[in-house]
């Protein structure tokens, strides 16, 4: 038997998914596997990422070719991948999660705590923009796009630093000297660094390989995340930092959301039972809007719309 996976054309993607086929081989190792790589909006689209209105730039041409059975199954980075995906498709395994936090790479080998002041900073998350800020107010944040290889090689010359999520490196292989970031100061996205693949909902043999290869522990971590992310209805116009971990028949997530200026903030940390992730994080999700986070939600889009504008 012999299935296509679609991917991004990405080194990223193709080592991601590289990694899927290594393991899909060690359960079903008489099976061949053929990648497509599929272009994604957010592959043409050079805009900074938060002033894209649109979820899923990242995904959604891809899970459009497997829904139209061009492709057999799809492999993301699931922090790209939205709550509803197209119908008749399904997230069929989540595979064991990488790292979650944040990486400081510079120049010279400093810290965030110790680069010099008016230092450039770059980007490609709202998020990170403002935790940067709110750790140092007299650094300059800039907006970054390119794959990884690229955002690193503009250090140096465009930028004295760039903060990225550990797992790419780590997924890579890339020899890099870092500085990992707190999980405390530089909540993750949620999500982050885990995988996703999804299938057609009715490939019932496809689902039943692809689910070889799930980590139950890190698919109930996400769906948290993605409960709380929805039920607020956070993403790339409007950043939350959500990270949920098992901890025997409990979990335990905390949740941080900032203003536009990171002056003033909201922080929740709750335990639960693990197998009823999506109360968790509505429950999260509904102590943050009794805080008022939806009101740092208003504030956050009107401030993207006057960037676009710009």
């Amino acid at each position: 038997m012999k299935y296509v996976i679609g991917a991004r054309g990405s080194q990223l993607s193709l080592a991601q998914t590289n990694w899927v086929i290594s393991e899909l081989k060690k359960v079903s190792p008489d099976t061949e596997f053929e990648i497509k790589t599929i272009k994604t909006k957010g592959d043409t689209d050079a805009r900074p990422l938060f002033t894209i209105d649109q979820k899923g730039i990242f995904e959604k041409e891809i899970d459009r070719a497997v829904a139209d059975n061009e492709i057999d199954f799809a492999v993301h980075s699931l922090k790209d991948v939205p709550s509803q995906l197209i119908d008749h498709l399904i997230l069929s395994s989540v595979p064991k999660r990488e790292t979650v936090n944040d990486i400081f790479i510079s120049s010279d080998g400093t810290d965030l705590d110790s680069i010099k002041p008016d230092a450039i900073i770059g980007t490609s998350s709202l998020r990170r923009a403002v935790q940067i800020t709110r750790k140092r107010s007299d650094v300059t944040v800039r907006p970054i796009r390119g794959n990884i290889e690229t955002r690193i090689k503009k250090v140096g010359k465009d930028f004295d630093a760039v903060v990225l999520a550990q797992a790419g490196i780590t997924r890579l292989g890339l020899d890099v000297t870092f500085t990992q970031l707190s999980i405390e100061d530089f909540s993750p996205s949620p999500g982050q660094g885990a995988l996703a693949i999804v299938s057609r909902k009715d490939d019932s043999d496809i689902i039943s390989m692809l689910k070889k290869i799930e980590d139950a522990d890190s698919r109930l971590e996400i769906e948290a995340e993605r409960a709380l992310s929805d039920f607020v209805d956070s993403g790339c116009r409007f950043p939350i930092g959500a990270y949920a971990k098992s901890h025997g028949d409990q979990m335990t997530m905390s949740v941080s959301a900032f203003s536009v200026d990171g002056k003033k903030s909201l922080f929740v940390k709750k335990s639960g039972n693990k197998n009823d992730p999506f109360y968790l994080g509505k429950t999260i999700g509904e102590e943050l809007r009794e805080k008022g986070v939806n009101d740092l939600a208003i504030n956050w889009r009107k401030k993207v719309e006057e960037w676009n504008k710009q």
